[in-house]
Order: structure tokens, then C-alpha cells, then sequence
């Protein structure tokens, strides 16, 4: 695609459109993406049940951050929709004024169906690269995927595979894969990052979706102390575990450089932990001890199969396969590029008080599920 001199002259001139607003990442990274990019104007496309929900968010980092007042549009639309359900004239007064965009819409839920799935992840991927196709003056695709994409994958995974033959654990991992194959078939110019397991804001622990780790949180509260935990499976793999902060500056810092056009980042704790590992890190932050006791995942899977377990932990079925995955993130490229912006991946032992105290303090007020 032929690209627009004054967007390709990186004078921030211009709007980019934006999906996943006010989700959990979108609305922490906006703020930093219009902080970073002066002269830019934000085009959120927003579905029309959290249009109202969009709004608030809004007002709250217009009072928050004021550089971003004015800045910030909302279009009602929906990704699995052909066209993004934005009206022809208006979707061609939009493409003609859009110099970037930042695809973040998706369902990040482990136990998505596969139907669901493919219509957010898939088709609406492929809706949102139809409609940047026949934008004038495009100059670059941020997409958002995830480090899963590597699925059942062993050994290092590396920032430059994507299609290795594996297969999947969920339909979360498989869809998001599919989608990310899309826009590396697209001709749109494009950097792509793959962030791993997404937690809590490392100073303040903040979260907006207690999923993921804070399963083994929940599980271990309703434990007894000392006490016995699973471990699952063989304990080789890793699990790789990021704060939503270290994932915003370092997505905003790389779009906003030259320097990452083209590339693909994995947004990973460059020294992940062992399953074990983290268990005990996690038992010493809420004051519990256990033994761990080894179990084939197998095993795991048919104690966990029933829905009454499930719905007792607080935890899917889907994420014990987590728990043995002998699967390595390679962080190479993206250590490289972002130790020149002077950022690092905190350590998790340094923030995880501040996400325990959080989760203590408002486990019964963050929701668990994905927003669909």
C-alpha cells in the first residue's frame, strides 16, 4: 500500500482508530498513546451497548489528564460487523482521516466458545483490516494479539514464529492465532504485540478482571494452611506473568518509534517463573504454607471437570493447562528495542504485595469475566 507522505513524515498530523476502549488495557493506554502523539485525535470505535460506559470513561480521563480533552471521539460500531457498522459516509470521512490504528477488541477469555471466538477474534480482525484497506493515508497497524498464539508449542517460542504446526489449549489461543495469521497475510503496513498473562498495575495493583493468577489466589484462600497443593504436571514450563503498566508504556513507547515498524514484540517477563515457583511466591504473599504435591494434568482436568468445582474455586477448567506448559517466550527483540527506550519488565516479586493487597481489598468488586 502506498503510503501518504505527510502520514509517513511521523509529524502526528492525522487520527488513528482505536478498538477496546474502555477495556482493561485500552483505557490505560489511550491517555499515553495522545501524551506520546501531539496533533493526533483518538477515534474510538465502540459498540453500542458500552457506548454509555465509553462516555464515563472519557469524562474520567479527560479530569485526569488533560491533554487528552477534545481529543478523544466515539463512533458507534461493532467489529464483527462488515463495514465496522459505521455508515458509508461517514466510514469514508473516517478512512480518509486515519493515519494509524490500534486493534485491541477481542475476547480474552481461556474458556471462550470456539463459535464466539472466531466471530470477535477472526472476522473481526479481518473487518478491521478490510476497512483500513481503504484508508488513503494509512501508515500503520498496531495490533494487539498475545504470546499464547504460540498454543501447545515447546521449547523457546520466538518473536519471529507465529505458524510452528502446533496445536491449541483453548479456542481463546487458536482464534487469536487465526487472527494474527490474517494480519500477516493483509499488505497493511503493521507492528504486532504479543503480551503474556496480563495482571495488575505494578505500583498501585489496580486491575480491572481478576482472572488468571488471581485463580491461585482464590483457590489458595480456600485452602487450609499448611496444607497440600497440586502441582500440575511436571513443572518444566513457565509461566509468563506481566503488569498492565510495564504492557501499556512499553506498547506506546514502540509505536511511537520509527524503530518498531514492521517488527513483532513479546511483551514477557524476560525471566518468567516455574509453575512451582510462583506457587510459593504466591502462598508468602497471603500467609499460607503448603506442600506441594505432584499430579499428571490429566488428573487435574478430571477434578476440576465437574461445573460445581469450577464455580467453587473461582477458576476454569482452561487454566490448569497453564500450569504445565513447557513453552518458552523469547524476548529478544522486544529487550532490545525497549532497553533503548529505558524500559524494563518489573520484577514480579518486587509488585506482587501491591497486587495481593489490591485483590484482598476488592475481590468482591472486579468481575472475573470477559467483556463481550
Amino acid at each position: 500500500m502506498k503510503r501518504d507522505e505527510s502520514a509517513a513524515s511521523g509529524d502526528g498530523s492525522g487520527a488513528f482508530l482505536f478498538t477496546g476502549f474502555p477495556g482493561f488495557i485500552g483505557a490505560r493506554l489511550l491517555p499515553r498513546l495522545l501524551e506520546l502523539k501531539p496533533g493526533t485525535r483518538a477515534i474510538c470505535l465502540v459498540q453500542e451497548k458500552f457506548v454509555a460506559l465509553a462516555s464515563e470513561a472519557r469524562a474520567e480521563l479527560e479530569a485526569r489528564h488533560p491533554h487528552v480533552r477534545g481529543r478523544i471521539d466515539l463512533t458507534e460500531g461493532d467489529i464483527t460487523v462488515q463495514g465496522l457498522g459505521i455508515p458509508a459516509k461517514a466510514a469514508r470521512d473516517l478512512q480518509r482521516s486515519l493515519t494509524e490504528a490500534y486493534h485491541l477488541a477481542a475476547v480474552y477469555d481461556l474458556a471462550v466458545r470456539r463459535d464466539v471466538g472466531r466471530l470477535v477474534n477472526v472476522e473481526g480482525t479481518k473487518n478491521v483490516l478490510e476497512f483500513l484497506s481503504k484508508a488513503p493515508r494509512f501508515d500503520r497497524l498496531h495490533y494487539v494479539s498475545t504470546a499464547y498464539v504460540s498454543g501447545a508449542a515447546r521449547g523457546t517460542f520466538r518473536e519471529t514464529d507465529l505458524d510452528v504446526g502446533q496445536g491449541f489449549k483453548n479456542h481463546y489461543e487458536e482464534t487469536k492465532f487465526q487472527a494474527e495469521v490474517e494480519v500477516v497475510r493483509s499488505r497493511l503496513p503493521r507492528t504486532i504485540y504479543r503480551p503474556g498473562i496480563v495482571v495488575g498495575d505494578s505500583k498501585t495493583g489496580e486491575t480491572g478482571k481478576f482472572d488468571g493468577p488471581y485463580f491461585v489466589l482464590r483457590v489458595m484462600e480456600k485452602l487450609p494452611s499448611p496444607g497440600l497443593f497440586l502441582r500440575i504436571g511436571l513443572g518444566f514450563g513457565t509461566v509468563n506473568i506481566v503488569p498492565v503498566d510495564f504492557v501499556v508504556e512499553a506498547l506506546a513507547s514502540l509505536s511511537a518509534s520509527p524503530v518498531s515498524a514492521g517488527k513483532t514484540y513479546h511483551l514477557c517477563d524476560p525471566r518468567p517463573h516455574a509453575p512451582g515457583e510462583l506457587t510459593e511466591m504466591f502462598a508468602a504473599a497471603i500467609g499460607k504454607r503448603f506442600v506441594q504435591v505432584p499430579v499428571p494434568l490429566a488428573v487435574a482436568r478430571t477434578f476440576f471437570a465437574p461445573r460445581p468445582v469450577q464455580r467453587f474455586f473461582g477458576m476454569p477448567a482452561e487454566a490448569l493447562d497453564y500450569f504445565d506448559d513447557p513453552v518458552r517466550h523469547d524476548t529478544t527483540v522486544a529487550s532490545q528495542d525497549l532497553a533503548e527506550l529505558g524500559i524494563e519488565c518489573p520484577r514480579l516479586a518486587d509488585y506482587l504485595p501491591q497486587l495481593v493487597a489490591f485483590y484482598r481489598a476488592h475481590r468482591d468488586g472486579v468481575r472475573s469475566e470477559a467483556m463481550v
